[in-house]
């Protein structure tokens, strides 16, 4: 099969397409043929070294995607061969065959078509982050007020659209024009330039002073103490991610005088160790997702050959939205 393989440490440039033995199922694994992996933050760390996790050489990044299932391993009962699955595996996904633990993975409904295994296969990692965080972590309420920073990105625009559907006011940060519109177009109540040197005091007014109950915060970097600052009593300022870059070092005494928390989100520890729960939040989301009440917002496919490319288009922070890999585009 055709892979995507990393065999040192670096930026994605040092990615190359190669020939790989089609790797046979364990106990307790699936292999799926991919129809389409999403491209995530994780998957630039892993490439860099800088990840939980450091698979041996040569590897394949990617964790999550959906297709079809071809070859189950001893003990798995289901999925089953010919079984149209989405799911997350630890690496593997930039590839046109992926091998998963079959607990990671959902069976989609017999008649799913290719635009919507398309639309499951970039949903659950973002979606799924986005819910726990909301739901689970936050706890939050109708009628609160949610601050979503970099929502123009992946999560950020799922956060916006999850949060819409809890009843929250959505004020929605980002760093141009197309990505304030994507949430815009996910239901956002405004939506602020973060690069505005006011982007404070403009904040401040919005809330008529009172500030935010909730701060999604996927960014770090500068913006996070910024953030953080705009809390309103008892609020909520939730960890997700630093596509930023930095990691912040922040004045505790905020979180004194708001009375506020600093609540960290991990959606694949979460998983891991609590699978029923991670379980009953997917069956709801992909129920939400059949229904059409959830809209995954998919910019740009890339095939095989270009996921460098598009990993390097995630890391200059350019993605609007979610960006796919194709396996099967000619390209």
């Amino acid at each position: 099969m055709r892979a995507v393989t990393c065999e040192a440490w670096g930026s994605p440039d040092t990615l190359r397409v190669t020939d790989m033995a089609l790797p046979a199922p364990g106990p307790g694994q699936v292999r799926v043929r991919v129809h389409v992996a999403s491209v995530n933050f994780p998957d630039a760390l892993m490439v860099a070294g800088k990840y939980q996790l450091r698979p041996a050489f040569p590897f394949s990044p990617g964790s999550e995607f959906a297709g079809t299932v071809t070859a189950t391993g001893e003990g798995v009962t289901a999925p089953r061969v010919g079984d149209r699955v989405a799911g997350t595996a630890d690496f593997g996904a930039y590839a046109e065959e992926v091998l998963a633990d079959a607990r990671h993975l959902v069976v989609l409904p017999a008649d799913t078509g290719d635009e919507e295994l398309e639309l499951a296969g970039s949903f659950l990692l973002t979606y799924g982050t986005s819910w726990h965080a909301l739901k689970d972590r936050a706890q939050a309420q109708p009628g609160e007020t949610l601050l979503v920073l970099g929502a123009g990105g992946g999560v950020g625009v799922a956060a916006v659209e999850l949060g819409k559907r809890m009843g929250l006011r959505v004020i929605a940060a980002a760093s141009s024009e197309a990505k304030r519109e994507a949430a815009r177009s996910r239901g956002a109540d405004e939506a602020l330039d973060s690069t505005d040197p006011a982007f404070r005091e403009r904040l401040k007014a919005l809330t008529g002073g009172r500030g935010v109950d909730i701060v999604y915060d996927p960014v770090g970097g500068d913006m996070t103490e910024t953030a953080l600052r705009a809390l309103a009593w008892r609020g909520r300022h939730l960890v997700v991610g630093f596509a930023a870059g930095d990691i912040p070092k922040l004045p505790a005494n905020l979180l004194l005088l708001k009375g506020a928390s600093l609540v960290g989100v991990f959606w694949g520890e979460f998983v891991r160790r609590e699978p029923e729960a991670s379980a009953a939040n997917t069956r709801e989301l992909l129920a939400w997702l059949r229904e059409g009440a959830l809209r995954p917002l998919v910019s740009r496919r890339y095939p095989l050959s270009q996921a460098p490319a598009a990993l390097e288009a995630l890391l200059a922070r350019e993605a609007v939205g979610k960006l796919v890999v194709l396996p099967q585009l000619a390209g």
